[in-house]
C-alpha cells in the first residue's frame, strides 16, 4: 500500500548513466526515457539552448553542426561526470520527462555507475542528483546492474560473468552470492572503436569522418568476426589532400580489421578478471559462460570472437541496450532486499 502511494506522488527511478546514453526507468513501467548524454549550450552565458530543452536527441543532432557560438558538450566521459552543472541541468530535464513529481516530494533513486569510480566521482554522482531533484540516492556498480537485468542467478554460490561494453567503459566482472568476487574496468569501449574507425579511414583512404559517420559505419556494417557474407557500405568525408568532398568503398574486413585491437584489449581485461578469481569459481565459468551487455555487444558475431579466444561459452543478452536499466528497474521493485548493499546519500522517505 506504502508503495503504491508513493509511486503516485512520487515514482521511484533507476538510471543507467552512460557515456553515450542515458536510460531512467520508472518501477512498473520499464524504461521511460532513452536519450544521448549530450547537451547543447551557448558558450558565452553557458545556458542551455531552447529554455533547457536542448538536452538528449536534439543535442546529439547539433554534434559537428553548430556555429562559433553554440557547442554540444557530453557532461559524462568515460562513466564519470566531468561537468558538474550540465549533469545537473541534463538529469533535471530527464527526471521531468520520465515522471511528474506531486506535493514536492523527491523520488528516490538507484543509480549504475562503473566500479572502477574514485570517491572523488561518486561524490560529483550524488551531487548531481541531488540537485536535480533526487531524494533517497542508491549506487549500484553497473556490472552487478546488468547481472541482475540479464537474470544471472548471481544469489546462489555459483560464478557469473557479465561483460558490460559501454559507449565508455568496458566493464568486467565475476558475481557469486549476490556480491562482485572480481571485476576490472577499462575505457577501451564503444568510444574507443569508433575512433579506431575514423583513424583508420583516414589512412586508407584520406578521409576525414567525425565520430557520428564511424559510429553509423560501425553498426551498418562492423563485425567481431568473419561474417558470412560481408558487407559493404559508402562513406563519405573530406579529402585530406585535395580538401574537398568525396566517397569511397568501405568493407566489413576493412571495418574489422580497425576494431580489432580494441576487442583484444577487451579480451585481456575479462582473463586479467578470470586469472584472480578462486579455481573453484573459475571452473563453474565452463559452463555458465559470459554473457555481453552494452552497445558493443551489438557488434556482429561479437559472442563468436569471444568465445574463440576466451575458450568459454558467451552469448549477448536480448536487449544488450537497456541490460543495466532493466537491473536498476529490478532493484526499485525490491529495494527491501537490495538497498543494504547500495551505498547511499540522500534524503527520502
Amino acid at each position: 500500500m506504502l508503495n503504491r502511494l508513493r509511486d503516485w506522488f512520487c515514482p521511484d527511478l533507476g538510471i543507467d548513466l552512460g557515456t553515450v546514453n542515458t536510460l531512467i526507468t520508472v518501477r512498473g513501467e520499464g524504461v521511460v526515457v532513452d536519450e544521448p548524454t549530450v547537451v547543447a549550450l551557448e558558450k558565452k552565458s553557458r545556458q542551455i539552448l531552447g529554455r533547457g530543452a536542448a538536452v538528449g536527441k536534439l543535442a546529439k543532432q547539433m554534434i559537428g553542426r553548430t556555429p562559433g557560438s553554440i557547442e554540444a558538450v557530453k557532461p559524462v566521459r568515460h562513466g564519470v561526470i566531468t561537468d558538474f552543472q550540465l549533469c545537473e541541468q541534463m538529469l533535471r530535464y530527464f527526471f521531468r520527462k520520465a515522471a511528474v513529481q506531486k506535493a514536492g516530494l523527491r523520488p528516490r533513486v538507484v543509480i549504475a555507475v562503473p566500479s572502477g569510480i574514485s570517491p572523488v566521482e561518486k561524490r560529483a554522482v550524488f551531487n548531481s542528483a541531488e540537485r536535480a531533484g533526487a531524494g533517497r540516492i542508491y549506487l549500484i556498480e553497473k556490472a552487478k546492474a546488468a547481472s541482475i537485468g540479464a537474470g544471472l542467478p548471481i544469489s546462489e554460490p555459483l560464478a557469473s560473468m557479465i561483460c558490460d561494453i559501454g559507449g565508455g567503459t568496458t566493464e568486467a566482472a565475476i558475481l557469486s552470492l549476490g556480491e562482485i568476487v572480481a571485476s576490472r574496468s577499462s575505457r577501451i569501449a564503444g568510444e574507443a572503436m569508433d575512433e579506431a574507425i575514423v583513424d583508420a579511414v583516414r589512412q586508407r583512404f584520406s578521409l576525414r569522418i567525425g565520430m557520428a559517420t564511424a559510429e553509423q559505419l560501425k553498426i551498418e556494417i562492423g563485425s567481431a568476426y568473419p561474417l558470412d557474407n560481408e558487407l559493404t557500405t559508402e562513406v563519405r568525408g573530406l579529402d585530406s589532400i585535395s580538401g574537398i568532398p568525396r566517397k569511397a568503398m568501405i568493407t566489413s574486413e576493412e571495418l574489422r580489421l580497425a576494431v580489432e585491437d580494441c576487442l583484444w584489449k577487451i579480451v585481456n581485461n575479462i582473463k586479467a578478471t578470470i586469472e584472480v578469481c578462486d579455481p573453484e569459481l573459475i571452473g563453474d565459468l565452463a559452463d555458465t559462460g559470459i554473457i555481453l551487455t552494452g552497445g558493443g555487444a551489438l557488434l556482429r558475431n561479437s559472442d563468436l570472437f569471444f568465445s574463440e579466444h576466451l575458450g568459454v561459452p558467451v552469448r549477448v543478452d536480448p536487449q544488450p541496450l537497456t541490460t543495466v536499466a532493466r537491473g536498476t528497474a529490478i532493484c526499485l521493485d525490491h529495494l527491501q532486499h537490495w538497498r543494504r548493499r547500495f551505498q547511499t546519500e540522500g534524503v527520502g522517505f
